[in-house]
């Protein structure tokens, strides 16, 4: 039973430590919209995602006036688009990213994911013309969202897809370069992708889920920070159990926001994420939480260490409070919507390099950097390629969210707006990659992959 600390705990995070529900994600089945022509297809996906979200954003508003709890983005993700027929020409899918675009704007949602492609193992012709849709969708539209799965541990990285998701990127900041690029931020590439992530730019609804579900995630990194705080003299065990104290209270909110959302909505409850979302907000960085453990800036010599201490123990406390867990789980390190990873990066102590380093003790992987604007699709399909690799040995989830800001070079600076934050632009290596990302073909999966 909640009891009356417990209640005037929560209301302290919330008005004093910037917690909220980041996400409440409705996940809708497309799978029965194909039909013998596009425009059918399309009338199909409008009338489907109209009928299961109607009420989507009044009950999380609901909800947010009721419990008193922030919910900051009311969001849906749906079966990967490249899935749908007809996909005989780019034309077919960019007028579906531009009807789930309609619908969202209709139905006041932030965002919508799901213009993805699975292609870990090779590509079908369907989906190269899907993959080479994606700039020009990207820039007509305003709220989708898009991701491309290159690799996972089970089958290895496809380095044509690698290389071609370079050219794409670089593509796609030219194409939306007069919007500062902004179709980059809404395009992720994975290896080892989740079917039931609810964070942007990456979610999408896997074949392997129910009809319509709901899946929330959670933020908090101001209440970790803050309860750091009170304890500076803590060692490394008693930090760790701060932070699943922490993580377990922060679960329990998003586990109550989640039943209540699905009750009212009359779908399943699914997963809840528990990661650590930042935003570029004072008080509400991952990376401040790394410098409160004992760090000058994040990027120092013990970044890495500290980072894995934290995402360990977010999962740790997590777990206890509830049993559906999912999504990607842990602590996310966006540079552009993080003000200590902005304040580092500005400082130059927060290099690709270590960010790269982080990611194999993170939740995702390298996440809204913004690189210059003259970056060879060739060094982008190498940094893709050493991000995948990383998740492929490890089996997790990585991915990569470059922005190539076209006109601006190391140091320059780019706003995005909103959650997105700013980035100051970070240095890419100069040396060529181009040999090693035409080389084609398939890196094999790692040994550890046969497991049956």
């Amino acid at each position: 039973m909640i009891n009356i600390y417990e209640i005037l705990e929560t209301i302290k995070m919330i008005k004093q430590e910037n917690l909220d529900i980041r996400t409440i994600t409705m996940g809708i089945s497309l799978l029965d919209c194909s039909s013998d022509n596009a425009e059918t297809t399309a009338e199909n996906i409008y009338n489907k995602i109209m009928k299961k979200a109607k009420n989507l954003v009044s009950v999380g508003k609901e909800i947010e006036k009721e419990l008193g709890i922030p919910i900051i983005n009311k969001r849906i993700s749906v079966t990967p688009i490249s899935m749908l027929t007809p996909g005989e020409c780019v034309d077919d899918y960019v007028k579906y990213a531009e009807t789930l675009d309609k619908v969202a704007m209709e139905l006041g949602i932030d965002f919508i994911g799901g213009y993805s492609a699975l292609v870990q193992k090779g590509c079908t012709r369907r989906e190269e013309i899907f993959i080479n849709s994606i700039p020009v969708a990207l820039s007509r539209t305003n709220k989708v969202c898009s991701s491309v799965n290159i690799g996972s541990t089970k089958s290895g990285i496809n380095m044509d897809a690698v290389y071609k998701m370079g050219q794409i990127i670089r593509e796609t900041a030219e194409i939306t370069k007069d919007n500062n690029c902004m179709g980059c931020a809404k395009l992720v590439v994975f290896c080892n992708a989740v079917e039931d992530n609810p964070f942007m730019a990456g979610a999408f609804h896997g074949v392997s889920e129910p009809e319509c579900v709901i899946n929330v995630g959670v933020s908090g990194p101001g209440v970790v920070k803050c309860e750091l705080e009170k304890h500076k003299d803590a060692d490394f065990m008693g930090v760790a159990e701060i932070i699943k104290k922490t993580a377990f209270k922060i679960t329990r909110v998003g586990q109550l926001v989640a039943q209540e959302a699905a009750k009212r909505l009359g779908v399943p409850f699914g997963i809840v994420d528990l990661s650590l979302a930042p935003t570029p907000a004072i008080g509400d960085s991952v990376a401040h939480i790394l410098e409160e453990i004992g760090l000058e800036h994040c990027g120092a010599h013990g970044t890495t260490a500290a980072l894995a201490l934290l995402n360990d123990a977010v999962k740790k406390g997590g777990v206890m409070a509830s049993s559906s867990v999912g999504g990607l789980s842990g602590a996310f390190i966006p540079v552009s919507e993080d003000a200590g990873m902005i304040e580092a990066a500005k400082l130059g102590v927060l290099s690709l390099e270590k960010l790269e380093a982080m990611t194999c003790v993170c939740s995702v992987g390298l996440d809204m950097i913004a690189i210059p604007g003259d970056t060879p699709a060739e060094t982008i399909a190498g940094i893709i390629a050493d991000e995948a690799a990383i998740g492929m040995i490890n089996q997790k989830t990585t991915a990569v969210r470059l922005i190539p800001a076209i006109g601006k070079n190391e140091n320059d600076m780019v706003e995005f707006g909103g959650l997105l934050g700013t980035s100051p632009i970070v240095k890419v290596s100069k040396l060529d990659s181009s040999i090693f990302a035409k080389r084609g073909g398939r890196i094999p999966a790692p040994i550890h992959s046969l497991k049956n």
